[in-house]
């Protein structure tokens, strides 16, 4: 007998799949620890005129299924008007079988729109019309569609010099939400980049201080995490192809910098000395805060030299890296735990060939201080679908204990993506139904729903300290 498409089992293809995710994974609210939300739109509890400014703006992943159809970039990112927009990416769902914005697209409508027709030509008018007429609504602010989805709290991703003027005022607001700030230093790692120059003169003017040896730029960074801290900021984010990790001496470091403030070229071997500095600097001033370090590495950002010189980055053209990562990820963990400074860290891989890599990685530095010190983190990215949140949690269940991960974030910028959590949840309920189901799991329901719960939302609550 054929199920239903997208039912209330969906993805649950047992009983006892169904009675764990319907039990206690379903109820458990949402501590959404990394994604990219807009701040500003959170504190004015913005509505959106339309679907198209919820859904397609911004959403490299629709943008890519879009180029991929053919659809002209005029209707993805041009100057077509919002519905000519709407139009196309319904005309591209269709084609999207397999891939899982098939399935995200018909999960968001049905969860916060109550739309349970397929989008396509035929029904585009009729979904665009609904869908943003309810979007307009008070019920659709963006905090009515966080609440729709029982989310608790959102940990934003900013930039160090940001003054974090929409945290302050929301901090202020009656609201069962918290938004948190998160510290995302990228810019001040790159040396190499065209923005270090811009980013350490933006640091001097918020901290009022000369910058002129790497020791005043630790200390201006430390300034601005202090800050962060003072508005309940818990964790660092890094978003980097490898982790260098290169010997050095603070004389050569300081001379490299000196060097970069001067408009001198650095060579390879500096860059990656500087970087090596920085990293384990900056997990120091982590552990003395108590805060949580990510990092998200392998991706192979701006392959496509046109589109970067005409539409500038993150709008769709990056993919998975093949860097080696074990023995510099080693070697800056390695480090700092010999010195007793090593954070609660979290590590997401975006080559899947590193899946058993970081699960086994995470075990050489949980040292029995606290329960699930350093995590494996959740399929990220192209990793966020299916396989890639099956694989990951078997390869963690394999070389670890899944029981203490923390779980699932949606590293979106749309306010519609939290059904991602739900999706997740589901994948995870069936693994361990189908294993009950065959006896390789006992029949304990109690005990292996309390276990979901932690990985959905207890474990992260605490790892937190929330």
């Amino acid at each position: 007998m054929k199920k239903p498409f997208l039912d209330e089992n969906f993805l649950l293809y047992s009983d006892t799949a169904g009675q764990l995710f319907h039990d206690y994974a379903k109820q458990m609210p949402i501590i959404d620890y990394h994604n990219h939300l807009p701040p500003v739109q959170i504190a004015e509890d913005h509505n959106f005129e339309n679907i198209t400014q919820a859904w397609l703006y911004g959403d490299h992943y629709k943008w890519r299924a879009m180029r991929t159809l053919g659809v002209n970039e005029a209707f993805i990112t041009g100057d077509k008007t919002d519905k000519e927009k709407f139009d196309q990416w319904a005309k591209t769902v269709p084609y999207t079988l397999r891939n899982p914005l098939y399935h995200w697209t018909h999960l968001e409508l049905q969860r916060y729109f109550n739309i349970s027709q397929i989008l396509d030509q035929g029904t585009a008018d009729y979904i665009y019309q609904e869908s943003s007429d309810l979007l307009r609504s008070p019920s659709h602010s963006v905090r009515g569609l966080l609440e729709k989805m029982n989310v608790k709290v959102v940990c934003t991703t900013d930039d160090p010099t940001d003054n974090l003027e929409h945290h302050i005022s929301f901090a202020n607001a009656d609201a069962a939400l918290k938004m948190y700030p998160s510290f995302r230093p990228d810019k001040f790692i790159l040396i190499e980049s065209d923005h270090f120059l811009p980013f350490v003169k933006k640091l001097e003017m918020v901290t009022d201080q000369e910058i002129s040896c790497f020791a005043e730029l630790m200390d201006a960074l430390r300034k601005r995490a202090d800050y962060f801290a003072g508005l309940g900021c818990r964790a660092s984010d890094h978003g980097l192809e490898y982790l260098s990790q290169t010997d050095y001496t603070e004389k050569e470091i300081d001379q490299i910098f000196t060097n970069r403030i001067s408009g001198k070229e650095l060579s390879f071997e500096q860059t990656e000395k500087f970087k090596s500095a920085i990293l384990y600097e900056l997990g120091i001033m982590y552990h003395s805060l108590g805060w949580v370090q990510q990092y998200h590495l392998g991706a192979l950002r701006n392959n496509n030299l046109r589109a970067m010189r005409e539409m500038g980055p993150d709008t769709g053209w990056d993919s998975i890296g093949d860097w080696s990562q074990a023995k510099t990820l080693s070697k800056l963990t390695g480090r700092l735990d010999n010195e007793n400074k090593l954070p609660k860290t979290i590590i997401y891989n975006l080559n899947p060939a590193d899946n058993e890599l970081l699960a086994t990685m995470i075990g050489n530095f949980n040292d029995g201080s606290l329960k699930g010190k350093i995590q494996y983190g959740s399929g990220w990215w192209f990793l966020d679908q299916k396989d890639g949140m099956t694989k990951q949690i078997n390869a963690l269940s394999n070389m670890g204990l899944l029981s203490c991960f923390i779980g699932m974030l949606t590293d979106s910028r749309s306010f519609l993506s939290f059904p991602r959590h739900e999706y997740f949840r589901r994948i995870l309920c069936n693994i361990m139904g189908d294993e009950i189901e065959r006896g390789e799991m006992p029949d304990d329901i109690p005990w292996v729903g309390k276990i979901i719960q932690d990985i959905c939302y207890n474990n992260v609550k605490e790892y937190l300290n929330m």
